[in-house]
């Protein structure tokens, strides 16, 4: 089960995340909640963490959520029209199951019914992922789409990877077809997205057939072509799903790259969907239209680029 811990790390990352918001005029009042903190479970630890604020926060506190994740909250009321978050960590992580461990168990139809009788988790924590929630509706016309891979007696997470693969093929990344309204019925229809739709679209057909899953935010390593120099902030935040498993706990998949998440993917925090994990989120007094530009750069501790870090 995840919560036992795991002794050997088979790999470590740098991460810098770094978020600007321009104004049009003063801000004069901010308060935001911050998901910018690795979180520690059975395969990732957290080495070294940092959030630097400009203009410095007057109040913050560090808090435990709803599903475990740590936030920071802070509120700033020094006038300001640029607001800059930058969050540095290194992480270590621990081997997941692989496809070897995935492989065959018992049919997805089984934990289906035991979800149905409360017989199904040895907690309540799977059943905070069962049903819809504010960006993840359940449908009839999701539940269609899921049951093409969820076939009669196939075992569970066997199922799970080929819903994976399937959205890979059948749906196209794109960084324009979609925003924070788009809804799943629009996605399954434009066969468009990001990774934030890919995952909600993986989760809503999990739940739509009476099966728990939940959205994990984090970071990715991506790989430079070669002969290429690694790039700072050139990457971005990421997401993918988190399946319940009886016998194994949790296992991530990644339909934006069809694989079974593994010793690349860093993980923030999860909730139920995007509105839980959102990295940052808030009010704000004033200062009208505004520009947000985020980058992200995720190294292998040793490769970092020039000037990644600034933490010591």
């Amino acid at each position: 089960m995840n919560d036992v811990a795991n002794s050997t790390a088979v790999a470590s990352y740098r991460i810098v995340h770094r978020t600007d918001y321009s104004y049009q005029s003063l801000v004069t009042l901010s308060q935001q909640c911050l998901h910018l903190t690795p979180r520690d479970f059975s395969y990732q630890h957290t080495l070294t963490h940092l959030i630097d604020i400009d203009p410095a926060p007057d109040d913050g506190a560090n808090r435990i959520d709803y599903f475990g994740n740590l936030t920071r909250c802070i509120t700033l009321t020094t006038p300001h029209q640029m607001l800059t978050v930058n969050a540095e960590s290194t992480v270590e992580l621990y081997a997941r199951p692989t496809l070897t461990d995935i492989a065959g168990g018992a049919p997805w139809e089984e934990l289906q019914q035991n979800m149905r009788q409360s017989l199904g988790a040895p907690s309540l924590e799977p059943y905070h992922f069962l049903y819809g929630s504010p960006h993840i509706q359940c449908s009839n016309a999701l539940q269609q789409y899921a049951l093409q891979s969820f076939t009669p007696q196939r075992p569970l997470l066997d199922a799970a990877l080929d819903l994976t693969n399937r959205i890979n093929i059948e749906f196209e990344f794109d960084g324009t077809a979609t925003d924070i309204s788009t809804t799943l019925d629009q996605v399954l229809t434009g066969r468009r997205g990001v990774c934030q739709d890919f995952a909600h679209l993986m989760i809503g057909c999990m739940r739509s057939i009476g099966l728990p899953a939940r959205y994990v935010s984090g970071y990715i390593l991506t790989h430079p072509r070669e002969g290429q120099p690694r790039l700072i902030g050139a990457d971005a935040s990421h997401a993918w799903v988190s399946v319940f498993s009886p016998v194994l706990g949790w296992v991530d998949f990644d339909p934006t790259n069809h694989c079974l998440v593994q010793n690349e993917h860093a993980t923030l925090g999860w909730g139920r969907d995007f509105s839980d994990v959102t990295p940052m989120r808030g009010v704000v007094l004033g200062g009208g239209p505004q520009i947000l530009g985020v980058s992200v750069t995720v190294a292998p501790l040793g490769e970092e680029p020039p000037g990644l870090l600034t933490m010591t």
